[in-house]
């Protein structure tokens, strides 16, 4: 299941075929150190940095247990190239979202994750990419609890029609 989830990533469009995306997938130790380097940097995170989370924080260690939670974690990583970064980073949105809607079909949780940019190059350091960087994760697990949909913003208020 968790390959048929993978290629529904791979098969999603991407900005001039570029296919951006690189998966590593971790368990158990590994998907562990990464949470608790999420929740080390919330601990040790200074005034300077307060000010670049700016409420993020709260969400990075619910983040982290649901990372401990889930029996695995995907990371998704793409090649270091700054022209592309735009490109690249709606190409693996359409990615994570077919593995999403994927995982759904299946009857498998899945989170999307977008704390882990927070330890992004330790990440990636750990686990000999440096040459690449970390986007974001999707945790994926048998769901064990199944909140509400969240609120959304009306069609009304986000589109706006121009007629000639």
């Amino acid at each position: 299941m968790v390959e048929e989830i993978l290629n529904c990533g791979r098969l999603a469009p991407s900005t001039k075929n570029r296919q951006p995306w690189y998966f590593v997938i971790v368990t158990k130790k590994t998907k562990d150190k990464i949470a608790d380097m999420m929740i080390n940097y919330t601990i040790n995170t200074n005034e300077t940095n307060e000010r670049e989370l700016l409420g993020h924080k709260s969400s990075v260690n619910p983040t982290a247990n649901v990372i401990k939670q889930a029996p695995l974690l995907v990371l998704i990583f793409r090649e270091k190239n700054d022209n592309w970064i735009i490109g690249d980073n709606l190409s693996i949105g359409a990615c994570v979202e077919n593995m999403c809607l994927r995982a759904t079909d299946l009857g498998i949780g899945s989170l999307w994750i977008k704390d882990t940019i927070y330890v992004a190059e330790d990440v990636a350091k750990m686990l000999g990419h440096e040459d690449m960087e970390l986007n974001c994760a999707l945790a994926l697990g048998y769901a064990s609890q199944f909140p509400k949909m969240r609120p959304r913003k009306r069609l009304e208020d986000i589109i706006e029609w121009y007629e000639d």
